[in-house]
């Protein structure tokens, strides 16, 4: 244990932050049980440190711990548990739980155990926990989304800026906009958001896409089959298969095409197809009133974020896809995102909104909200690409 507590306070001296998140005041403190799920390279673990940091500094009753630690996977993490709580501790903050064999059932029997003992969990965005039979009714979940353009220009420029929810945008984009370029020029750094600006981790990597291709292949390789139980013979199918999405500008799901090119049953690229959307690698749009378990298939199909985008396709990219993954990377995080006819998205079930380069908003759809690439500013129902970064 004492090494543990070493490992934690030489982890939470080195800890720079150089963002606060959102999230940070978003999560329920007073929950006993709190889960926080992302994908790879969002910053769950600096997250947990943060928390720590902002909430329990100098605190002896709490400890940050990997759950793939390999004295927790030799002792059992509920009597791992079990000494914290008898030497005092009060908060636990378990990193990559998922890991751990068995780590729901254990996980439930310390909530049951100790009653005044609060832990904070990350998983991997793949493991359903809402839906778990042992820690449903239990657990507070949050996700932790990438950075947003929003967040990126506080690192880049060093300013704070406030958040809008979409209807704010709406209503009042003019003024809103106004406020925001007193105090940047958000053009100048859109390009790099959308290569990079994503990952906290770029503020660390010399080589972001080697990167970005690194966690990819993580994924694909370990988390997917891992959690999903896919047998390793079939890694080449699931990377086909994100190739072939990425790279098709069409955005539409034609199931039997892709089926032909991998070489595997319509039953399974849906499957393959929901378990990378789980894994923030894939973004589906369904019909409205459908989802991922309504048993439908999605009517198209993006690149999780621009960044994901950029690293596979590298000088390839469609620049009307990647502006359409950028908008659906920023609402997805609080929204409610669909497919329409009408437009190229429905948001929220209320606003259907067409995703367009600079002067071609005149030829949408006049009920839509138009969203214009390289537009500093808009007027009326057009409204600046850029402004949809202000959602988180």
């Amino acid at each position: 244990m004492n090494s543990l507590v070493a490992t934690h306070d030489i982890l939470l001296k080195e800890r720079t932050s150089s963002i606060r998140r959102g999230l940070m005041d978003r999560i329920n403190r007073g929950s006993r049980l709190i889960a926080v799920k992302g994908s790879r390279g969002v910053g769950k673990t600096n997250f947990l440190l943060d928390f720590s940091k902002e909430f329990h500094a100098g605190d002896e009753s709490c400890l940050y711990v990997n759950a793939n630690n390999l004295f927790i996977v030799h002792d059992g993490l509920f009597h791992f548990v079990e000494r914290f709580y008898k030497l005092g501790g009060k908060v636990l903050l378990l990193d990559q739980v998922h890991k751990y064999p068995g780590w729901d059932k254990e996980l439930r029997a310390c909530y049951d155990a100790f009653s005044d003992l609060q832990i904070v969990f990350t998983s991997s965005s793949i493991v359903r926990i809402k839906s778990n039979p042992y820690l449903q009714g239990k657990v507070d979940m949050y996700n932790l989304n990438g950075l947003s353009f929003r967040e990126f220009l506080e690192l880049e420029t060093g300013k704070s800026f406030p958040f809008y929810s979409f209807q704010d945008m709406v209503g009042h984009h003019e003024e809103i906009v106004d406020a925001i370029l007193k105090q940047v020029r958000p053009l100048a750094h859109f390009d790099n958001y959308l290569e990079y600006g994503y990952y906290p981790i770029y503020l660390e990597q010399k080589s972001h896409t080697d990167y970005l291709l690194k966690n990819i292949n993580l994924t694909l390789e370990f988390d997917i089959p891992y959690i999903c139980q896919i047998e390793l013979k079939y890694l080449k199918k699931l990377k086909q298969l994100l190739y072939a999405v990425a790279v098709d500008d069409s955005c539409n799901v034609n199931i039997s095409r892709l089926s032909a090119a991998i070489g595997v049953s319509r039953a399974t690229v849906l499957n393959y197809l929901t378990y990378m959307h789980n894994a923030r690698l894939l973004t589906l749009l369904y019909e409205e009133g459908s989802d991922d378990e309504s048993g439908r298939k999605p009517k198209e199909m993006y690149i999780h974020n621009p960044n994901l985008l950029n690293a596979i396709c590298l000088d390839k990219v469609d620049a009307n896809v990647l502006r359409k993954s950028f908008f659906l990377s920023q609402l997805s995080a609080f929204s409610r995102m669909n497919y329409t006819e009408q437009a190229d998205f429905l948001v929220d079930g209320r606003y259907p909104v067409a995703v367009c380069q600079e002067g071609k908003g005149a030829k949408a759809d006049a009920s839509a909200i138009v969203m214009e690439d390289m537009i500093e500013r808009g007027k009326g129902r057009i409204i600046p690409l850029w402004l949809a970064g202000f959602t988180y």
